[in-house]
């Protein structure tokens, strides 16, 4: 057990992880970072990336997170590319939160979960393969790159329609298939796609395999008719999964209130949890927007938040194995910065 109570211990990275430990590091609390073994986030699985401000000719994901990664280094960050195994977060404010990596015990006055969340994949053959070169998690990333081309949306919620109403601004055609004779999407936004003369729906049909072309970027994707098992092969230089995402709040679960879909829950605008001293940021907490940007906002909040309340709530140890109980009342408000 480090024997030191941490300022601030951010658990995870991508955007809004580092942009929170840049924050609280500038602001000299000289934040611990628990990063994870794939740190850098959903970025780092991402090719160019046009739509962040600064960059005018794009960066990409990789060098955007490192460039991140080493600025909250720079200001004081310390990093520990390791996975948080277990947390035991205080019931009271003031109180010390726990976590551990591996066996080591870390303490800290504030925690700021930036566990992110991670797309849910088809689990199809060539779709690991052809990430990145034809295979796409966000059309709002990407459209851009597929201008004239064929492409294909997988899915059928809103975010399906979402995803294919922005793509068909850029694409050729945009085919949406989903397994399904009926979409789950409203209807508001079923007549939205359909009002769009280059968008197809395709039901009910499952992908099979993406299959690349020559040049190794995705050139075909092989679909069955979810009743009579017919295949039907569809020429695509783009293939967008839209099928949802995956929160990565099991390490806080039971101790953070998590909604239906296990995205934690914050309190109005802020980032602060049920648990006093614990804040949220990044695509752990947000359904809609899902961007590096808000992303990278978010963890600027929580930074923020967590020191409001270092400055603003008196520390008292929670001793060890004192029963949590229902906090979800506990309030506590930051007093206003006048500048």
């Amino acid at each position: 057990m480090s024997s030191e109570v941490e300022n601030t211990i951010v658990i995870g990275s991508g955007p809004a992880g580092y942009t929170a430990a840049l924050y609280t590091a500038r602001a000299n609390l000289s934040p611990l970072v628990i990063e994870g073994f794939a740190w850098g986030g959903l970025l780092q699985q991402t090719t160019d990336v046009e739509n962040y401000p600064g960059f005018p000719e794009g960066i990409m994901g990789p060098e955007m997170m490192q460039k991140l990664r080493d600025q909250a280094e720079r200001f004081g960050a310390r990093l520990i590319t390791d996975q948080a195994e277990r947390v035991e977060l205080a019931g009271e404010p003031g109180g010390v939160h726990r976590v551990w990596v591996g066996d080591v015990e870390h303490r800290a006055r504030t925690v700021v979960l930036a566990m992110g969340a991670e797309h849910k994949k088809l689990g199809v053959p060539g779709e690991e393969e052809l990430s990145g070169r034809g295979v796409s998690y966000c059309a709002t990333c990407d459209a851009a790159f597929f201008k004239g081309a064929p492409t294909l949306i997988v899915g059928g919620g809103d975010s399906a329609m979402e995803e294919a109403i922005f793509l068909s601004k850029f694409a050729s055609q945009v085919t949406v298939v989903h397994r399904r004779d009926e979409f789950r999407a409203s209807k508001i936004m079923l007549e939205r796609a359909r009002a769009q003369e280059n968008i197809e729906l395709l039901t009910p049909y499952t992908v099979r395999e993406l299959l690349p072309g020559e040049g190794g970027a995705l050139s075909r994707a092989v679909l069955v008719h979810s009743h009579t098992g017919e295949a039907r092969d569809l020429e695509i230089t783009g293939a967008f999964i839209a099928i949802g995402h995956e929160p990565q709040s099991e390490l806080v679960r039971g101790q953070i209130d998590v909604d239906a879909e296990g995205y934690v829950k914050v309190a109005g605008r802020s980032t602060r949890t049920n648990r006093p001293g614990v804040f949220a940021a990044g695509d752990l907490v947000d359904h809609t927007y899902r961007q590096a940007i808000t992303a990278a906002g978010s963890g600027c909040q929580a930074a923020l938040d967590a020191e409001w309340y270092l400055r603003d709530t008196p520390e008292v140890p929670t001793p060890a194995g004192m029963p949590e109980g229902d906090l979800a009342e506990a309030q506590w408000e930051p007093v206003a910065d006048a500048g």
